[in-house]
């Protein structure tokens, strides 16, 4: 698939070969799913993002820089070797999900922002038939085998990704904290969602980025925020939820104050921008 459909429910199938430059400028992808949009263009460089397809980038690999020198241990790269991240420099490692095996984070902005949103992923396999994945089970979290990074099988490709009937066309934010501003990955990043009826937040979708083996989505936290007031306390609240679970290393415990802050910023921003 090189397009987009909108679907008969109101929702959007993106073709998993369109570029990410082409997802993220289409017009409607703009108005009905502008996180996405957001997120997407706070990736990489214009350059990338040109050549760079939605599926490929539901495949990217870590950028753990242990992954990528060869002559330091890796169980991602080589089952058995080794993790040389978790007593070494892992300012950039995972908080949430980690194994003894691999800390490593996920490097997607797409990736969070399709969290947030509740997507699916379509595969096809080598006969044809075709089965769909809920994104929170495609991306898999270390454990025993981190050299697996997702759950396709042998010989599966991804064709499409649905959007369901857009939720967070109006309130919504991308906030990405990164070491520089441009063609970096994140340190922390989050997603934020809201839709507000009333004065009151009827559904919410939250997640992160830079924290886990996949994008972490925040299940327990939208449902705290649904039926509350947009308003600082209860952001506050929300963020300190977050982050309650996180198990940081040494090198990198500034990510759960900075992951509190990010989080409130987001929300804040979100409900703020057509309030």
């Amino acid at each position: 698939y090189k397009n987009i459909i909108k679907k008969e429910d109101g929702g959007f199938t993106l073709g998993g070969m369109l570029s990410n430059s082409e997802t993220a400028n289409h017009p409607d992808i703009r108005k009905n799913y502008p996180l996405l949009s957001m997120a997407m263009l706070s990736a990489a460089t214009a350059q990338i993002r040109n050549m760079a397809t939605n599926a490929g980038n539901l495949l990217q690999r870590t950028r753990c820089p242990y992954f990528y020198e060869t002559s330091m241990p890796c169980n991602k790269r080589e089952p058995g070797s080794g993790c040389g991240a978790k007593d070494g420099v892992n300012s950039l490692h995972a908080i949430f999900g980690y194994s003894d095996k691999c800390i490593a984070t996920h490097p997607s902005d797409m990736c969070v922002a399709l969290a947030a949103m509740d997507a699916k992923v379509e595969v096809q396999k080598v006969g044809g038939s075709s089965r769909t994945i809920d994104f929170s089970n495609f991306h898999r979290l270390p454990g025993d085998q981190p050299e697996k990074d997702n759950t396709l099988e042998h010989g599966e490709l991804i064709t499409a990704i649905h959007l369901d009937k857009p939720k967070f066309s109006d309130h919504y934010y991308y906030l990405k904290i990164r070491e520089r501003s441009s063609y970096a990955f994140a340190l922390v990043s989050v997603a934020a969602g809201l839709q507000i009826k009333s004065g009151v937040i009827t559904k919410a979708g939250l997640a992160m980025g830079g924290v886990a083996h996949k994008p972490w989505k925040f299940t327990e936290v939208e449902k705290f925020l649904e039926g509350k007031k947009p308003n600082k306390v209860n952001f506050e609240a929300a963020a300190e939820m977050a982050m309650q679970d996180a198990k940081p290393f040494e090198g990198n415990k500034y990510k759960v104050e900075m992951g509190k802050s990010a989080i409130v910023r987001a929300l804040t921003q979100a409900y703020e921008r057509k309030a």
